[in-house]
């Protein structure tokens, strides 16, 4: 008996919130009606715009892996970012201290700028650097 008392209660609460909303019902639902239509066509746009974005992706990344994107450009950047990267690793997981790591590295830059200046000077440097 209980249990019915607890289903009777339970339906004469929600009959009386269904008639207390019930005028509410028709002057909600129109701006309802009209932000959530908003919101849906800005779902839409907003799943174009990834739609479009992920496939130019897709595209440039099949170009590549086709051989057929040539961006000079593009390479250059990956390029000195791969640089930089495995300068920054190594450095970080270098043996010795960030002063002789510092210096090694400096001594080798200036090393490689003297080959490079060497290898397109017309004149050939003596080993003192005169």
């Amino acid at each position: 008996m209980r249990m019915h008392t607890k289903k009777n209660l339970l339906n004469l609460l929600l009959g009386a919130g269904v008639l207390l909303l019930d005028p509410l019902r028709d002057r909600v639902s129109d701006s309802v009606v009209d932000d959530l239509k908003d919101r849906a066509q800005d779902l839409r746009d907003k799943a174009r715009d990834r739609y479009e974005m992920a496939s130019d992706r897709v595209s440039r990344a099949s170009d590549v892996l086709r051989g057929e994107d040539h961006s000079v450009l593009s390479q250059a950047f990956a390029f000195v970012a791969g640089v930089g990267l495995g300068v920054g690793v190594g450095m970080l997981l270098a043996p010795a201290s960030g002063e002789e790591t510092r210096g090694n590295l400096a001594d080798k830059v200036h090393d490689f700028g003297n080959q490079v200046r060497d290898r397109f000077s017309s004149e050939p440097r003596t080993a003192t650097g005169t």
